[in-house]
Formats: structure tokens, C-alpha cells, sequence
């Protein structure tokens, strides 16, 4: 996995960088110190073991996000030219950057935020402080997966811990922390959640958000002409997740394995 320029040294000097991993280490001190510690307790079998498989989430939902970050989304190669022929330029607007001064390749974007274009860019997160691009979208989704799965763990064992211990509500503050716990659990589920959904879709569909943009257009143009409109880099599920995540099962959920990806230049079409 190429590293971009600056590094995790750029990725860190980011606020929002830091208030992301705060969150984690917010969530992950609260989960286990003070949830689970009330609700089990520690030093039982199954407290440990809750917290054990909490931390194992936490620490993959961190690698993931550093990989993301501290990773190059995808930079054109300086040697790129395009093919006069390319099928895949067919009724595409010109390649040419004016901004980088360079041709790109299809699906390729400029970002206004890292003034680079990025192969097969998703969005710019500001989270991560970087694009999100053909070279770091597998550790994005992993990253999103494992804060979703992690969200709604806690959520679960602060729902046990608050209905199924006693608490000393008389006390004001106790009354105050539960409440503030439960909204910001509740919320970081659905927010995360909901980004997990989104990007599952744009994944099985072998689209980014940009592309959805502008297939919206396409399928009203397709539809209002009698025809069916297909994203022309659909190529069916099981092939779109592999385009990504890689042929090997047994390593999608690992954020280092990118041997599968290639350049980022050149993507099979479907026929239809």
C-alpha cells in the first residue's frame, strides 16, 4: 500500500483527525471501564470476554482508519496517456485537467480540498483528512464497518447495563451521564450506520458517490427514452465486491491486503 505524501504526519495535524480518534478512545474507555466494569464487572469470565472482543473491534476499527488516512488514494501515473480507442472514454467528456495540467483516466476526479486529481475518487473525508480513492476505499469501508459494528456494541451493553443494574438516579449527574451516554450511542449507530448502508450499496453496485451523482441524470435521460440504464462499470455483485475487497475472502476484512489492485487507470466495462 503506497503511503501519500506527508504520511500519518499530514493525516494527524488534522483537528477533526484527532477529534475522531478521541471518539474512539471516548467510546472505547466508557465500554469497557465504566459500562461493562458496572455491568459485569471486569474481573468475571464474561466480562472479560465482552471486553476482549470489544477491544479486538476497536483495534481493527483503528487500523483501519490509520491505513486510510496515512494511504495514497490513487495518483495518476506520470507516464499516463490516453487511448484514443479506450472504450471506456466512449460519450465521456475530456480527460484533460485543467487544474493539474495532466490527462486522467476514467473515473478519475480532481479534489478542490488535496488540489490533485485521485483515481477513482469517491469523496474528500475530512475524518481521515484525506480523498477517499481507488487505492484506500477497501480500509475506508473496513473502517466503517468495524466503527459501525463497535457502535452498536456499546450501544447493546449500555442498554443491558442500564436496565438490567441498579442505578443511583438521586444523585443528579448519574441521571445527566446516562442520558448524554445513550444520545451519543444512539447517534453514532445511525450516523455510521447509515454511511456503512450507503457505501455497501455504491460497493455491490461498483459505483462511487460521484458516479451515483451523475448516474441519477442518466437513468431519468434512459427512462424518459424508453431504455434501461446500467452504471457501465457494473459487472454484478459478486464481481464488484472482488473489484475492491479482492478475489480471497478470507482477506476482506484485512485493510493491508491490496495486492488485487492494479494501476487504477483502466476498469472493465459491461457489455450491456
Amino acid at each position: 500500500m503506497a503511503r501519500r505524501r506527508g504520511g500519518a504526519a499530514a493525516a494527524a495535524a488534522s483537528p477533526a483527525v484527532v477529534g475522531a480518534i478521541a471518539m474512539m478512545a471516548l467510546v472505547y474507555y466508557s465500554t469497557v471501564f465504566v459500562l461493562l466494569d458496572h455491568w459485569l464487572g471486569l474481573g468475571t469470565t464474561a466480562g472479560a470476554a465482552h471486553a476482549a472482543a470489544f477491544s479486538l473491534v476497536v483495534a481493527a476499527c483503528f487500523l483501519s482508519f490509520a491505513c486510510a488516512a496515512a494511504a495514497d488514494p490513487g495518483s495518476v501515473p506520470a507516464s499516463f496517456a490516453p487511448d484514443a480507442e479506450d472504450p471506456q472514454r466512449q460519450g465521456l467528456k475530456s480527460r484533460y485537467c485543467d487544474k493539474c495540467c495532466m490527462y486522467k483516466p476514467s473515473r478519475t476526479h480532481h479534489c478542490k480540498v488535496c488540489k490533485r486529481c485521485v483515481l477513482k475518487m469517491d469523496h474528500h473525508c475530512v475524518w481521515i483528512n484525506n480523498c477517499v480513492g481507488y487505492a484506500n476505499y477497501k480500509s475506508f469501508i473496513i473502517c466503517v464497518l468495524n466503527a459501525t459494528i463497535g457502535s452498536l456494541y456499546s450501544l447493546v451493553v449500555f442498554l443491558f447495563d442500564l436496565f438490567q443494574t441498579e442505578h443511583d438516579y438521586d444523585v443528579p449527574y448519574v441521571k445527566v451521564i446516562h442520558v448524554l451516554v445513550g444520545v451519543l450511542l444512539f447517534l453514532l449507530s445511525l450516523t455510521i450506520g447509515s454511511l456503512l448502508c450507503w457505501h455497501i450499496y455504491l460497493l455491490c453496485h461498483n459505483m462511487t458517490t460521484i458516479e451515483y451523482r451523475e448516474a441519477t441524470r442518466a437513468k431519468w435521460l434512459a427512462q424518459k427514452s424508453g431504455q434501461k440504464y446500467r452504471h457501465r462499470f457494473d459487472l454484478g455483485t459478486r464481481k464488484n465486491i472482488q473489484m475492491t475487497m479482492g478475489p480471497n475472502i478470507l482477506c476482506w476484512l484485512c485493510p493491508t491486503a491490496t495486492g488485487h489492485l492494479k494501476d487504477g487507470t483502466e476498469f472493465q466495462i459491461t457489455n450491456n
